[in-house]
């Protein structure tokens, strides 16, 4: 089973892309850093990233409930704003 949690600060713009040819319609791209030394790209799809790009700005601290793939980056599952 594959399940992370992580809580950070969004530091860098949130990037919004519509999806042509996959089974996903959009994606939401941002980095997250987890502590000093540590920075990880997260990915949110569909209504989470519709929820990404319209209510988290750069600078905001999250909770993260999601997975990590072969590319080593994070896919959102669920997200909290605080």
């Amino acid at each position: 089973m594959n399940i992370c949690f992580l809580t950070g600060k969004i530091i860098s713009d949130i990037e919004f892309k519509f999806v042509l040819n996959s089974k996903y319609i959009s994606i939401a791209i941002f980095t997250l850093k987890v502590d000093e030394s540590c920075t990880i790209k997260v990915k949110a799809y569909d209504k989470i990233a519709d929820l990404c790009y319209q209510k988290l700005v750069k600078g905001d601290i999250v909770s993260i409930e999601g997975k990590i793939d072969s590319k080593m980056e994070i896919i959102v599952r669920d997200i909290l704003r605080y």
